[in-house]
């Protein structure tokens, strides 16, 4: 049996069925489409042994894409992602609501051009009126709008983020005619969808794919345009879950120039991943201290947390920009541990 990353969706769908039970399962199963149930019956039927931890592995997932899917209906995009990157982290959040959107997205706009491949995008649309690359790179995945965002001129870049960063709704037929035009010149079938895309958290994404240079050169345009979107655009970059993905060099560094109380109230709001990391990185005898601290806080208001974590992105940022750490971020300059 393969590992659970490396499982259809269909293959741990038959898991998660025998996992369930017959009882459980049938109520779920009937609800299914035919062609979906004869697929997922033949996997049972030939699933022979299932290891423990990658049941543990399907059955977690399932919980949190039914949590994904509830904070979703409950408070919309923002909301779910909000709540999940506090639980699981920022990467396992983008990853769950992926799953969510692609599962309950009957068409997305562009489809076909997130399979292109980024260096035939980029021939495609880089003459392109810079409102009409921001539309589309919308619709790409992050890394693959990074690679473009990059690759364009700088003049371009600093104009197709700016309009990224500031988009809002966009009209379906505006949608439908930029898909015409790639249709033609990819000769695909590209279908419409209606939605509410960019804005703030799309270039965040984009940025966080892209080279520093490029991010700088956009973040530098952005200050001197609208100084107020240039601090919502850097303070969103890299939030606080984001530590468990720097090295245990880059964390020392970073504790040795935070404020001990703004550790610890940032810690009281954290996930136990966040809490374990920092843990490891300390002394045992810090470690104890700071488990003290955070225990001897009691009940604490969420804004206060936040503020806290916030001081404490600011100084990895701080620490980023005098090239003390490196954050690993997309493309050629990502970094392989």
């Amino acid at each position: 049996m393969p590992k659970e990353k490396e499982l259809t969706g269909i293959q741990k769908a038959a898991i998660l069925f025998i996992t369930l039970g017959p009882e459980a399962s049938s109520g779920i199963i009937k609800k299914l489409p035919e062609n979906e149930i004869q697929r997922i019956t033949y996997e049972i039927a030939n699933i022979t042994a299932v290891k423990p931890d990658v049941k543990k592995d399907i059955l977690e997932e399932f919980v949190q894409i039914n949590k994904a899917k509830d904070y979703l209906i409950e408070g919309g995009i923002d909301y779910a992602r909000d709540l999940l990157s506090k639980a699981l982290g920022s990467q396992r959040a983008k990853e769950i609501l992926e799953k969510v959107t692609e599962a309950t997205e009957q068409y997305r706009p562009f489809s076909i051009a997130r399979k292109a491949d980024a260096s035939q995008l980029l021939n495609i649309i880089t003459n392109e009126h810079p409102q009409t690359i921001a539309l589309i790179l919308c619709y790409l995945q992050s890394d693959k709008a990074g690679q473009i965002l990059s690759s364009l001129p700088i003049e371009v870049q600093e104009e197709v983020a700016y309009r990224i960063a500031t988009m809002n709704n966009t009209s379906p037929m505006v949608i439908k005619e930029i898909e015409k035009v790639l249709n033609n010149k990819l000769s695909s079938v590209i279908r419409t969808d209606v939605g509410v895309i960019g804005g703030v958290q799309t270039i965040v994404e984009i940025l966080n794919q892209v080279d520093r240079t490029t991010e700088k050169n956009i973040t530098d345009s952005f200050e001197r345009e609208n100084p107020e979107l240039a601090e919502t655009v850097k303070s969103s970059m890299f939030v606080f879950e984001d530590i468990v993905t720097l090295d245990d060099t880059s964390i020392q560094r970073i504790l040795r120039e935070v404020d001990g109380k703004d550790l610890a109230l940032a810690l009281k709001g954290s996930s136990e991943d966040v809490a374990q990391v920092i843990f490891k990185n300390q002394s045992k005898r810090a470690s104890a201290a700071l488990k003290e601290d955070i225990e001897f806080l009691g009940p604490v208001r969420l804004m206060d947390v936040e503020k806290a974590q916030q001081r404490v992105v600011s100084i990895i940022r701080r620490l980023e920009d005098a090239g003390e750490i490196i954050l690993s971020r997309g493309g050629e300059n990502a970094i392989i541990v």
